[in-house]
């Protein structure tokens, strides 16, 4: 079972993904004004490669954005990447 906090400091931040209570990987953003947020890298372990979790990871940004009435400028390639194969995303992008 997956379980995603986020944490920040003022100008950056993370989500981090968790599998088992052990560290899988983190999705790392900057902020860009009050109102957007720079995706700047999207990172799994190789333990946890191939199992969607850098998805989830993406997936987490774009509902926190959601929610939060928010833009994402997707710089990491994954997340590009992402944002150009859902188009039920693409309402949050910058």
């Amino acid at each position: 079972m997956a379980r995603i906090e986020r944490e920040a400091n003022g100008k950056k931040g993370r989500f981090i993904i968790y599998a088992d209570n052990e560290y899988a990987g983190e999705m790392t953003f900057t902020w860009a004004g009050k109102k957007k947020f720079i995706i700047d890298h999207t990172g799994v372990e190789d333990k946890f490669g191939g199992k969607g979790m850098a998805k989830q990871l993406v997936m987490e940004g774009v509902e926190y954005a959601r929610k939060n009435d928010l833009k994402i400028i997707p710089l990491c390639p994954y997340a590009k990447s992402r944002f150009n194969k859902d188009e039920s995303i693409k309402d949050v992008l910058a």
